[in-house]
């Protein structure tokens, strides 16, 4: 009776070498991808991304008619995260960089790229610093990322006057500014929590074109008001006469 095979293995470095040696490499390619705000030209081989990915499986279903195929577009992902994401689906290993990781994890989500989004969200822990974190809260929430989330939570209340100053902050949709002021653990005092509110408000009325009271709305009756000294009440007071923000004729949450 013949005895079962064995499956043999070689080398994985060299394997890998030559895969990557293919990535946005215009030889054999079949595909062309135009990505990113900046349009950047990326070469790809149609049976390798559809046997590794069912996004681009489903993207790639239909084979191409006579004559030189239209490039695939692909607008919202920038060129730097499409070419990491890439390179993982060739070599299953990828270089990330704390810049564009959040673009990679995106990316990854997007795609389902379950593998890649977990080395991405490893990265993004190790890497998380006050520049990042809003930003990585605001993918964390927008996605249902309960782990991210949970840690740059963590992160943001162990720094919090130095990540209220930050551009990220003022970026943070409603949703995850709700989450930072229902936490109790944040280190920094109530009237320096209502004057970033007050910021973001500003922020959002300016891009949305809409009143700052309004932009606020979602999130004021979350401010802990009773918790103002009078002098700072009295502050803020007049200083809601002159840009109203919040109404008060709500009870202050206690």
């Amino acid at each position: 009776m013949e005895t079962p095979g064995l499956i043999v293995h070689g080398e994985a470095a060299p394997f890998s070498t030559a895969l990557r040696s293919l990535v946005n490499n215009p030889l054999y390619s079949d595909v062309r991808f135009v990505v990113g705000q900046e349009r950047q030209e990326v070469f790809a081989h149609r049976c390798l991304l559809a046997c590794r990915c069912n996004f681009f499986q489903r993207l790639l279903g239909s084979e191409p008619g006579p004559g030189v195929p239209s490039p695939v577009v692909l607008s919202t992902v920038p060129a730097e995260a499409f070419l990491a994401v890439l390179e993982f689906l060739y070599t299953n290993s990828a270089k990330l960089h704390r810049h564009s990781v959040l673009e990679v994890l995106t990316a990854a989500v997007e795609y389902g790229l379950e593998e890649l989004r977990e080395l991405c969200l490893q990265f993004v822990m190790k890497v998380l610093d006050v520049e990042l974190v809003c930003e990585a809260l605001q993918i964390a929430v927008s996605f249902g990322l309960g782990p991210l989330q949970e840690r740059c939570v963590a992160f943001i209340e162990a720094h919090s006057q130095e990540t209220l100053r930050t551009r990220g902050f003022l970026e943070l949709s409603a949703p995850a500014l709700l989450l930072l002021l229902r936490s109790d653990k944040l280190c920094v005092d109530e009237a320096e929590l209502v004057l970033a509110a007050r910021s973001w408000a500003r922020v959002g009325a300016a891009v949305l074109e809409r009143p700052a009271a309004e932009v606020a709305a979602p999130v004021v009756r979350e401010l802990r008001l009773a918790l103002l000294a009078p002098a700072e009440l009295s502050a803020l007071e007049e200083q809601n006469r002159r840009e109203p923000l919040i109404p008060f004729l709500i009870s202050p949450k206690t």
